[in-house]
């Protein structure tokens, strides 16, 4: 089937039009016209190859929102003109006890990923910066039709990637909760945890975004570069959630975090952070990582997020303006999200 899409060629060139073969559905396949792609730090990074691991040429993209346009004969979950969305998986091994607790993102023989990924029968996925895409059934998401779609597609990522967390650790009413940033990641973090009935203050370097931050659900704004302000906060939070990717010290957030607090990193920093030990040992306080999510949490999310009337704040754009969008996230230079309208490609 051949494609219509924005691939980078090379790590230097600008996107452009390419065109890539799609496999035509099988049995258990959906094959879905897509209508809008979220745009996620983690498409610059692979494009430019900044994390020497790209093939090309890449074609970026995994936060797929679209119409169900036909079906394989076995499939069940779905039907033509459904609304669905991919995520960042596309398959699994099924079998490890990962797979099979729900929690695919974290299969032993390795996920396969949305894009610049080895298929199982060789060959590499293919993203959502393209018309259209075939997908496992299993690995289909409902997208409830109260959802706005656009604001819906970063739900896929920035969404179920701070939302997993939350709910692992348990985040409800009557708890105190910390998140650290307010980009993409951040901006969710605080509506999910709010909505979740959690107190939830935000730390941010930039007191300019305080008002949009109690508009997102923050009942306190603290500059992260007054360290006064931050150490009054000292041993109040349950729970912290971090999702700043550049190099920042952790160590005043984890003097904030009560008895048996977790601090959970989202973020995914060049260089390795430091920890104090003793800033760990004195209250039992936990340093914790989170990747995503499973299937079955990430239709949990999306269904949570219809329920409380979330979705990302964005900007549409056309598809010939991704390099541009690339150049304002890496001056954050957007609120919250950029979707691309696939229409335009």
């Amino acid at each position: 089937m051949p494609t219509k899409a924005y691939a980078a060629k090379d790590a230097s060139s600008p996107l452009g039009p390419h065109t890539i073969e799609r496999r035509a559905p099988g049995a258990k396949d959906v094959a879905i016209q897509i209508e809008f792609c979220g745009v996620c730090h983690s498409d610059l990074h692979q494009a430019r190859n900044e994390w020497h691991n790209t093939t090309y040429p890449c074609v970026p993209g995994h936060e797929i929102i679209g119409r169900v346009t036909k079906v394989g004969a076995s499939v069940t979950r779905h039907a033509e003109g459904d609304r669905v969305g991919v995520g960042c998986l596309v398959d699994s091994c099924r079998a490890c006890d990962a797979c099979k607790s729900g929690m695919q993102q974290f299969c032993a023989k390795g996920a396969t990923f949305t894009y610049n990924s080895q298929e199982p029968g060789g060959g590499t996925t293919y993203g959502g910066y393209s018309q259209a895409v075939v997908v496992d059934e299993a690995f289909v998401l409902r997208i409830p039709e109260t959802l706005d779609p656009a604001g819906a597609a970063p739900l896929l990522c920035a969404g179920i990637t701070t939302y997993s967390p939350l709910r692992h650790w348990k985040v409800a009413k009557g708890q105190k909760v910390g998140i650290v940033g307010l980009g993409g990641l951040g901006h969710m973090g605080l509506k999910l945890a709010h909505a979740m009935g959690a107190e939830v203050v935000l730390f941010t370097t930039s007191p300019k975004k305080a008002a949009d931050a109690k508009r997102l659900g923050a009942s306190e704004v603290v500059s992260s570069k007054d360290p006064d302000a931050v150490a009054k906060h000292k041993g109040s939070f349950h729970f912290i959630l971090d999702t700043v990717s550049a190099d920042h010290d952790i160590n005043p957030y984890l003097s904030a975090l009560r008895q048996d607090g977790t601090l959970c990193l989202v973020g995914a920093p060049e260089k390795p952070l430091a920890v104090s030990s003793f800033g760990v040992i004195f209250g039992r306080k936990s340093v914790a990582g989170s990747l995503i999510g499973g299937l079955e949490e990430t239709q949990e999310m999306l269904d949570f997020c219809a329920e409380h009337g979330i979705v990302s704040d964005i900007e549409k754009i056309r598809m010939n303006q991704i390099d541009e969008a690339y150049e304002r996230m890496l001056r954050s230079d957007v609120r919250y999200r950029f979707v691309v309208d696939m229409s335009t490609l």
